[in-house]
């Protein structure tokens, strides 16, 4: 008969200590995503010979969730998906507007449902609750499936939006045009990845609990 203790675990107060900080990184992150403007970068390359370098930048543009700048121009703000001027936009293109209501709902509710998420991990790790741990670990899982699908939704969105641009308009108009994702997405898909890292501690959290690191194991 072996007497066996798991001294080497860590402490579940260490990891809900690791989710909470991951938790104000992960608000951060997408905070700074949603507020910023480099979701979507077009760049105009001055290939021809009648367009300059300042005319080629002029033409050049980044977009976020709400508004388009272009050049050093001031920046304008998109179409509102929920007012009057949405319904005026073509039936061929309502599909657009769909997917727009989409994401400027789904990323800007998965951040207040980290603050949320965040204090009920707060208060979990206070009272040392096996059940409370368990749901908030799954609550940023599905915050993070949520902050997820925005994302992919507005990927959707831009493809499309840039095959219908080039479906109206002449296709060699866009022969020297260059369309990539800005640093702002990249933030988000860290925020992701983040809620993804605070559920998994809350959860290792809530196991380390049950499985009490004082308690010992006995192997016959």
């Amino acid at each position: 008969m072996v007497r066996r203790c798991d001294a080497g675990a860590v402490p579940p107060g260490a990891l809900c200590f690791g989710a909470a900080l991951g938790g104000i990184f992960s608000f951060g992150l997408l905070t700074a995503a949603i507020g910023t403007d480099y979701w979507y970068l077009v760049r105009v390359e001055p290939a021809e010979s009648n367009r300059s370098a300042w005319d080629a930048e002029q033409l050049s543009s980044h977009s976020g969730l709400w508004r388009l700048c272009e050049g050093q121009n001031a920046c304008i703000p998109l179409i509102d998906p929920f007012g009057i001027e949405s319904w005026q936009v073509p039936a061929s293109l309502q599909h657009l507007i769909c997917m727009q209501r989409a994401f400027v709902v789904l990323l800007p509710l998965s951040l207040v449902l980290v603050v949320f998420g965040w204090i009920c991990g707060i208060i979990a790790s206070l009272v040392q609750s096996f059940r409370l741990l368990m749901f908030t670990g799954c609550y940023f899982l599905l915050d993070a499936l949520l902050t997820l699908s925005g994302i992919s939704i507005y990927i959707c969105y831009s493809r499309a939006a840039y095959a219908e641009t080039v479906r109206m308009f002449d296709q060699q108009r866009f022969k020297h045009v260059h369309i990539t994702f800005g640093w702002s997405l990249a933030l988000a898909w860290l925020s992701f990845g983040t809620e993804v890292l605070v559920g998994l501690l809350f959860l290792l959290a809530a196991w380390g609990l049950n499985l009490r690191p004082g308690e010992c194991s006995v192997v016959i």
